[in-house]
């Protein structure tokens, strides 16, 4: 049976300076994301868009969301291929497109996550898991962007 799925979050903008939306440069672009039974994330729009640059700006979630939901389809697609997974990084990159209206979209993001495995026979099914896991990642198929996949698997032992 296939299931559905639903997720609900809040958002609470704390950018008004007194003055509210009065002007461009009036209103700060902080917000606080929440969930029931989470810490909240301080968030902001990217320093580019007048945001603060110490808090979490929409372009960084996503790339967060996308990287971290392949990491977990890719534990997922380990075990399944028996591959012994002792390490776990991921540097992503996204590259944003202005469009010169005030809009823009993302036009591709690229996951470059490096995997530990426990033994190097397990190079080949290290490898494959990462096929499997782009295709399970449940981000990376809601997305109208190209996400690649450049991985690197190293051999503990």
């Amino acid at each position: 049976m296939l299931g559905r799925h639903s997720y609900r979050v809040g958002i609470e903008w704390t950018g008004n300076r007194g003055s509210g939306t009065s002007g461009y440069r009036d209103y700060g672009r902080q917000l606080v994301v929440r969930a029931d039974g989470k810490h909240d994330i301080a968030a902001s729009a990217d320093r580019t868009f007048h945001g603060d640059a110490d808090r979490w700006n929409p372009e960084e979630m996503l790339l967060t969301a996308l990287a971290q939901c392949h990491m977990l389809s890719y534990l997922h697609a380990a075990v399944r291929g028996g591959v012994l997974v002792t390490a776990y990084t991921d540097e992503p990159t996204g590259t944003l497109q202005e469009d010169g209206k005030g809009g823009g979209a993302f036009t591709e993001v690229v996951l470059r996550p490096v995997v530990t495995i426990a033994d190097a026979s397990m190079t080949d099914a290290a490898e494959a898991a990462h096929e499997l896991a782009h295709r399970l990642c449940f981000i990376a198929n809601s997305v109208n962007f190209p996400v690649r996949v450049e991985p690197s698997v190293c051999a503990a032992s």
